[in-house]
């Protein structure tokens, strides 16, 4: 099957930017209390039921880390092998693995939740349904999904970041669409929560988590 090309370019790009955006972003959780929130939220329900966490997306694997630190067993998952290749010499001890999060290499239900932390933003529309599906599939029965974006209708295109040439498309959404998508994939909803930019961040949206389960 041929590969689309919206995901060698979302490759390439990750890539190309993997060391700086690791240094710019390693700390990026500590000043994002209500992220930590939705974390702690989401590790809670998923020690209560037991089980596995992937990591969808997982970049430099800070999230994997702090969601290691909540007392879950939990790895990483990342399109980029630059990515993946950094997030083992900076965190030995975890798991990391190439992979995509359109077809993933793991076991139908064989996990206790599944976090995609801004890792959807870069899927065209029409890719958002066999994500979710792929979700749905790996997730086991009452297992927990989380998942984060920007808030918006606007999509974005990038060439340069962090001085480096990139071709990336960034798609906001919205998170009473992204819901129903989800419920439609076959998944409950849990919590939603929509907070502004935080103050001195460069973010120029609000920013979406979503708590669904995938029903027993």
């Amino acid at each position: 099957m041929t590969e689309p090309d919206f995901l060698r370019s979302t490759r390439a790009s990750y890539d190309a930017v993997a060391a700086e955006y690791a240094k710019i972003f390693h700390h990026e959780l500590a000043g994002k209390p209500l992220d930590r929130a939705m974390f702690a939220a989401f590790a809670e329900l998923v020690r209560a039921g037991g089980g596995p966490v992937a990591d969808i997306g997982s970049g430099p694997g800070r999230v994997t880390e702090h969601l290691h630190g909540l007392g879950l067993e939990v790895f990483g998952v990342d399109l980029s092998p630059e990515m993946v290749a950094l997030a083992r010499r900076t965190h030995p001890g975890l798991r990391f693995e190439v992979g995509s999060m359109l077809a993933l290499d793991l076991p139908d239900g064989g996990l206790g939740g599944l976090v995609a932390n801004y890792s959807i933003i870069h899927l065209p529309e029409d890719r958002l349904p066999g994500a979710f599906a792929e979700f749905h599939r790996v997730l086991a029965p009452g297992g927990h999904l989380l998942v984060a974006f920007q808030v918006g209708d606007e999509r974005k295109h990038l060439t340069e970041r962090f001085g480096r040439r990139i071709d990336l498309e960034f798609h906001r959404r919205r998170p009473d669409h992204v819901a129903d998508l989800l419920v439609k994939a076959g998944f409950a909803m849990t919590a939603q929560l929509v907070r502004e930019p935080m103050e001195g961040s460069t973010e120029p949206t609000q920013q979406a988590c979503l708590l669904a389960r995938r029903p027993a």
